[in-house]
């Protein structure tokens, strides 16, 4: 990803610690396979004025900005606009609300501005509740939001429910048992999920190829395109300045590597303009996509470079997750369903369709930090060499080339744990 340099506020991160994690290709490591490299900016600066961004550069969107109304960002609201706090002081509280919303627009407005022609935003945004002057009430900020970014020109499409349940004996809000005082508890939030203009077109070989790489398993797609999350919990801060961490909102890890999967390509460039603690950005990362971050907090900036180096480590266990997982879907179907039709090119265990079997997880090898005081992820350009030697299979194609299982339906795996499947099978595992 191009960043444009001229005449923009803010800076890009310059006082991290040095990073050069690597997890194969050092020496005394692992030797190197080929490499792709994925590049990671983060930028001290207001996302309502993104000029290192240039337009249409970005392919996909993924935040979660302060939530207006919420008590904890008040005092952030109100540093970037004292007449919030004077509509406070005043009881004008939705007008408060408003303004608060007006700041959250200038970024609204630069995303429709950087996001290419088919290009997603997933916005993770929570309704307020609270009480003020006596009166409890609710504050709808999700809806604020779509009603701003329609009128931009996005297009909506539909929403996901994130379900943050909590079985807290003290979660439920207003006079117990007695009606008509007490309140239904908001145990969910949105993710809008927003188009720019018509679907994104793949023309060419190369980018139809990158598109089947970077598919998701059928299992994968009927958990993910559901619209109600509930397998996700909240995620926990860590943060050792108490000033940043009352003003620090986190989402989980796999909420923004789910995103990406499921919105973007491999090489894609993925911008989160609230960054936070770099949790985007580490699931960019991790997923092999290039990631831009805006952040107003400089005492966050450690967070985002500690966030960053310790994707390095964790990544592997993202993606053997994600390959385990699989493993385990097709042992069961298999002795539920029998075989599948198809097999997977760079793995060899079954697969559901013939759309699944070009998947391609790139491994990540290592960080290491630029010139410009950004990062740089090196990827496998294949399955890692552990997954290999754990995955490798033979199989046959058909006649276009794709993988499809022996006559019974499978191939002989080496080195798998087998497991128990129907008579006159051969297992992979």
């Amino acid at each position: 990803m191009k960043v444009l340099r001229g005449g923009y506020r803010g800076e890009l991160f310059q006082k991290f610690p040095p990073v050069n994690a690597y997890r194969y290709g050092a020496p005394g490591t692992r030797a190197r396979k080929a490499l792709m490299q994925t590049t990671h900016q983060m930028v001290i600066g207001d996302s309502g004025s993104m000029t290192a961004v240039g337009n249409e550069s970005v392919d996909l969107v993924v935040t979660s900005p302060p939530y207006p109304m919420i008590e904890m960002w008040d005092a952030s609201f109100t540093a970037q606009d004292p007449d919030i706090g004077a509509c406070f002081d005043s009881g004008r509280f939705l007008e408060a609300f408003e303004g608060m919303h007006r700041l959250l627009d200038r970024t609204w407005t630069e995303l429709y501005r950087v996001l290419r022609v088919g290009g997603i935003a997933c916005i993770n945004i929570g309704d307020a509740v609270r009480t003020l002057d006596g009166n409890f009430r609710l504050f709808c900020n999700h809806s604020r939001i779509l009603e701003r970014m329609l009128s931009l020109g996005f297009s909506g499409l539909p929403n996901i429910l994130w379900r943050k349940q909590t079985n807290a004996p003290n979660k439920f809000m207003g006079s117990g048992m007695m009606p008509p005082g007490a309140y239904v508890t908001l145990e969910h939030e949105y993710i809008l999920i927003l188009r720019k203009g018509p679907k994104r077109e793949f023309r060419t070989e190369a980018e139809k190829a990158k598109r089947r790489e970077s598919a998701f398993f059928w299992e994968e797609r009927n958990v993910w395109f559901s619209d109600v999350w509930t397998d996700l919990k909240g995620a926990t801060q860590v943060l050792n300045r108490s000033d940043t961490r009352s003003r620090s909102g986190a989402f989980p890890f796999e909420l923004p590597y789910r995103l990406i999967s499921m919105f973007s390509l491999k090489g894609d460039t993925v911008l989160d303009p609230f960054a936070g603690t770099g949790t985007t950005s580490s699931a960019a990362l991790t997923a092999a996509r290039n990631s831009m971050g805006y952040e107003r907090e400089p005492g966050l900036q450690d967070v985002v470079s500690n966030t960053l180096s310790a994707a390095a480590h964790s990544a592997d266990a993202v993606i053997r997750g994600r390959l385990d997982r699989h493993r385990q879907f097709i042992r069961e179907r298999l002795e539920t369903k029998g075989p599948t039709r198809y097999v997977s090119k760079h793995y060899g265990f079954p697969v559901v369709t013939n759309q699944e079997t070009q998947i391609l997880i790139n491994e990540l090898g290592g960080v290491r930090r630029d010139e410009e005081g950004g990062f740089v992820g090196e990827h496998a350009d294949g399955p890692g060499e552990a997954i290999e030697s754990e995955m490798s299979v033979g199989g046959n194609r058909d006649s276009e080339g794709t993988h499809v299982a022996n006559g019974d339906g499978m191939d002989g795996a080496r080195g798998i744990k087998k497991t128990t499947i129907p008579a006159k099978q051969k297992t992979l595992f």
